[in-house]
């Protein structure tokens, strides 16, 4: 689940951008649709690899499976990969990558629809960090948005309840809060790196986050649960074919959604496209369901509409 946190925030260069097109809102909106069913169907077979292999050791290996395919592509595709600001840079990637490695942690015990939910709390952790970190004020309506996607975040993953983690499902939400500094970050630190530079960073920053991991597994070594419930806990293991092919379906998927989330940002207004991301949490769960045969609770639907719902409403007023 990448794509969200790569949306092109490039400041034009002086006199070298043309104006922006006409709004071409259904060729947007298909665009973020490929992204949803390509996220969607990679994240789903997280837990698979979670199977017998660990946390750290798919970052490490998905990152240097992105890199190999960042390289091949940068010629051909003319993308700048090259930061122009260093620290802002590093600090972003960092920042996202924490957010991502708490995202899929979750992803080994938590459906994605439910995971999902607890991410695209983004938003609303946006608008508390700008009126507590930055003093910007909130009004009514965005008052209104925070109340009602938390009271969807409650709805889809029941926190406190024996299903499906207790309070530990919460930390989706978490990841969420972090997610938000790193867009705040985006826009804030980094508007003069490109999407494809930006995108890069979040590989490397949790390749290295990966290795660092191994490492301190290795010196640590704790006793490892078997199958999913040792996807944190686990080091280096001997990567068997399945390992290996489904991180490199998640490396080749998030590479291709990022750059359709990229190009749907290019084709129609910002105020649209956020909206439109918000289709990968009902694309997930049906995703789940054809693969696994988990359905969604009503209460979990309602939840999700109402995390929708605050979205558009924070979208729609800052418009």
């Amino acid at each position: 689940m990448t794509a969200l946190s790569e949306t092109p925030q490039v400041a034009p260069g002086p006199q070298l951008t043309p104006a922006p097109g006409p709004n071409r809102v259904s060729a947007a909106l298909l665009a973020v649709l490929g992204y949803a069913i390509l996220i969607g169907f990679t994240d789903n077979y997280v837990r698979i690899i979670a199977e017998e292999g660990g946390l750290w050791q798919f970052h490490a290996t998905r990152t240097a499976m992105a890199v190999v395919l960042f390289a091949l592509a940068a010629k051909p595709m003319g993308l700048r990969l090259q930061p122009v600001n260093w620290k802002p840079f590093l600090a972003r990637s960092a920042v996202h990558a924490s957010a991502m490695l708490v995202y899929f942690g979750c992803l080994a015990y938590l459906t994605v629809a439910q995971t999902a939910a607890g991410l695209f709390t983004a938003p609303i952790f946006v608008l508390l960090f700008s009126r507590f970190l930055f003093g910007h004020p909130l009004g009514p309506v965005r008052i209104a948005a925070v109340a009602v996607g938390f009271v969807g975040v409650v709805m889809v993953l029941e926190p406190g309840s024996q299903s499906p983690l207790g309070w530990a499902s919460l930390f989706p939400v978490a990841a969420g809060a972090v997610y938000a500094l790193g867009n705040l970050a985006t826009r804030e630190w980094c508007a003069e790196e490109s999407a494809a530079t930006l995108t890069l960073g979040f590989f490397v920053a949790l390749g290295i986050a990966g290795l660092i991991g191994m490492g301190v597994l290795a010196l640590w070594q704790p006793e490892v649960p078997a199958g999913t419930d040792g996807f944190i806990l686990r080091g280096w293991v001997w990567p068997s074919g399945a390992f290996l092919w489904w991180t490199f379906v998640q490396a080749l998927g998030s590479a291709i959604a990022v750059g359709l989330m990229v190009r749907a940002y290019q084709l129609a207004d910002a105020s649209r496209v956020s909206i439109f991301e918000y289709v990968i949490l009902p694309v997930s769960a049906g995703w789940s369901w054809l693969l696994w045969g988990e359905s969604v609770s009503l209460p979990a639907v309602v939840g999700m509409s109402l995390i929708v719902a605050a979205g558009a409403m924070i979208v729609l007023r800052n418009r």
